[in-house]
Formats: structure tokens, sequence, C-alpha cells
């Protein structure tokens, strides 16, 4: 692509700073979500073995407004975690947004850093433990080069999360892409652009596969810069399961997690037996692929990644001195919304799965709290009558159900 669509991008961002954020709501709440969470990072990308006592230098590229950065800095500074995060980004005017959120929190363990992420190699900065990279690799002119760039600068056994956007779940935003084309030409001020989107959203034909999306609404409640973004923005591809894979593979990365791997199996969306018998034969990346076509919500693929000849056992939940631990949620809160059919309902973007849980699952689930190792809940059990072999059973099958949905982690070592 021209070195003017990178421009276009540049004048985007100053004009309408992503996400559109208020410093006053840091008052209200802390925004938390996917890839850059402290306990996906500790269980996905270093398999719950670095310890917590070894500082975790962190790099946010495309920090944006700051939801990333905020969130890893926050979660650092609340556990009493040593380590860092850096913020990098182009934008001046995201910049001011991300430094006012920062100093709303009183957060002292975040480095500034103003430039583009294909800057790095040679810049001296790092090296980073883990690096975050949200909703960027989609915008630039080669993603490949994007991620070598990322790998110049990450640690030796470290690793990424990453988002980039997916086709199925977004369908309809490319064909409003291409229209806004022709009524909101590239050579106009982005206000002017701006307005004819809006105008064009409040009269797009009942028929447009936009307005029957119900899998984001980035441009419905995301102020004008999530408006913007979404259907004006001068460079946005999507990728598929395999096309990420290919991605991946192509810089010598190889993913640990994608979120949530439930998603991601067709075995949780096929009733039939036949069918799934079918689709347990594939690989896993075929069964990836299926899963993603078959239901057609995905509108971006979260991963955790690390290099391909550095990947690292799975955790082990069966190890008595493991710690497990609520991703956010309390595990007790947790279970008091299984049904009394022993199953735990789950919604994917408007898709329900019924996840079944064991009888003893409800006793186990109030019993962790991450401090309790698995050896101290067992005990705990055992005390009121629950012999070894059932809650080994009952443990693996309430560990292995909740890990698949990013709900029930393994904590990392002292």
């Amino acid at each position: 692509m021209s070195d003017d669509t990178d421009g276009r991008l540049a004048a985007q961002y100053e004009a309408y700073p992503y996400p559109q954020r208020d410093p006053r709501d840091e008052a209200k709440r802390l925004i938390i979500g996917s890839p850059g969470l402290l306990t996906e990072i500790d269980h996905w990308v270093f398999g719950a073995s670095r310890p917590r006592s070894r500082p975790l230098r962190a790099l946010i590229a495309g920090g944006g407004t700051g939801d990333g950065t905020i969130m890893l800095a926050q979660h650092l500074a609340r556990a009493g975690r040593p380590g860092s995060v850096t913020w990098l980004d182009r934008s001046a005017a995201a910049r001011r947004i991300a430094e006012a959120r920062a100093t709303a929190r009183s957060l002292a363990n975040i480095v500034w850093e103003s430039r583009s992420l294909l800057d790095l190699p040679g810049s001296g900065l790092g090296p980073f433990d883990y690096i975050d990279c949200c909703g960027v690799l989609h915008h630039l002119p080669d993603p490949a080069a994007g991620l070598r760039a990322l790998l110049s600068v990450l640690a030796p056994d470290g690793g990424l999360g990453l988002m980039v956007y997916a086709p199925h779940g977004r369908t309809g935003v490319y064909m409003v892409q291409d229209a806004l084309r022709l009524l909101a030409p590239a050579a106009e001020p982005p206000a002017a652009r701006l307005e004819t989107a809006r105008r064009v959203m409040r009269h797009l034909p009942e028929t447009a596969w936009l307005r029957k999306n119900g899998f984001l609404d980035d441009h419905l409640n995301g102020g004008d810069a999530g408006l913007y973004d979404v259907v004006l923005n001068p460079r946005d591809r999507s990728f598929t399961v395999p096309d990420l894979a290919g991605l991946l593979a192509e810089v010598g990365l190889a993913v640990t997690c994608w979120v949530e791997p439930l998603r991601y199996d067709p075995s949780a969306w096929v009733a039939d037996p036949r069918l799934r018998a079918k689709a347990e034969a594939l690989d896993p990346l075929s069964r990836a692929t299926l899963a993603e076509a078959l239901c057609g919500n995905i509108s971006a693929h979260i991963v955790y990644c690390r290099r391909a000849d550095e990947m690292l056992p799975h955790p082990d939940p069966m190890c008595a001195d493991a710690v497990p631990l609520a991703r956010e949620t309390p595990m007790e809160e947790l279970a008091k919304h299984i049904a009394p059919d022993g199953t735990f309902a789950m919604w994917f973007d408007g898709l329900r799965a019924r996840i079944p849980l064991p009888p003893l699952a409800p006793a186990i689930l109030r019993l962790i709290d991450g401090k309790r190792t698995v050896g101290d809940i067992a005990a705990a059990l055992a005390a009121r009558g629950t012999q070894q072999p059932a809650f080994e059973r009952a443990w693996r099958q309430t560990y292995d159900a909740l890990e698949k949905v990013n709900r029930l982690l393994l904590a990392p070592p002292p």
C-alpha cells in the first residue's frame, strides 16, 4: 500500500483516537479483556511456570488510548508484581488520553514511547518478556513484517498476545466500506467523511448485511472513533483461522491458545454423532477451521503464541502443588450458576454452550481461592469423605471443562 494510506491512517487516529475513552471513567471501572490479562499471560504464555517474583517487562504495541496498557499495569500493581508496561503508538492524541487514564489511577509502572512498531528493530527498546499487539496487524501493509519487528524485541522464552479481525463475524463491514469509498472519498477531510458515514448508517437498506450483523457493535456504540474505525478505515483486512496460522508459521510462531478454546472445537457445536465423529477425526487446525466456518460468528481471533522452537508443556492441573485460580470471576460465584442438571451455560456472541460438570464440581469450585493447592483442595474434601480417586476424576473433568472456556487457570509459582 502507498504512503498515502499510512498518512490517512495516522490522520484518522489523531482525529479520532481509538478506542474512544474518557479518563474520568477510570474512577468507575477497569476495562478488562483478552489478550493481555495477567492471569492469561501467566497460564497460556508461560505455562504457569514463570515465577511471580521475576519482573515482567511487557510491551503494548499499538497502545491506542490505553485499554491494554492500563489493564496490565493495574493488575501488576494490584498484585504487587515487579515489572513495567511500555505503551507504544504513533498517535499523540491517543497518548494524551492514555496518560491521563494512567494518572487517574496513579500508575507508576508505565513507560511511554511515541513511535511505530515497525521502528522497533534497532530501537534499543526491549527485550520484552510479553508483547501485546491487539487490533494492529490487520491495519499494516505487511503483517508479517510487523510480526518480525515485534520478534526483534521479544526476549528468549517470551511470548505474544495478538488480536486480528476475522471475516465471518464481520459480514457486512467490507460492503459498507466499499460504499463509502464512493460516497466519502479519501480526499475529503475526516470530519466530512464521518458525517457521510453517519448518514449512510441511518439509511442503510433493510437488506444490508451490516444491519443484520449482531456480532459487533463498535460502529453503533463506540462513538465517532468506533464508527470511523469500522467503516472508514483505509486499510483493514481480516484473517480466517488458516490465514492467521499461516502468518504465524511464516515468522516462526506457534499458537499456545485460541481464545476461548471451546469456540474452536467443532464438537461443541455439532450435535449429530456421525458429523461429530468426522469432526473429531480432523487435525487440530482443520477442527478450528471447521468451527469458525460452521458458527460464523467470530469477528476477531485472539491468540497467545510463542516461538515454535520454544513451546512449553501444557500446565498440569493434576500436580498436587498446582494452584488453580479464577481468570476473573471468583469460582465460588461461578458455582452458583451451575444448573440443577450439572451444566454451566456460557454465551459466545449469540451461541450458547452448555458445559457439563461432575456432581462434585460445586464443592471443588468453592474451595478455589488462588491460594489453595490441588493437594489442599483434595485434603479438604477428603475430610468430608471424598476418596482420592473420586476427587481426581471430578477435578480432571472440572478443570478440563472450565479451562476450555478460559475461566479456570493455574497460577505461577512464587
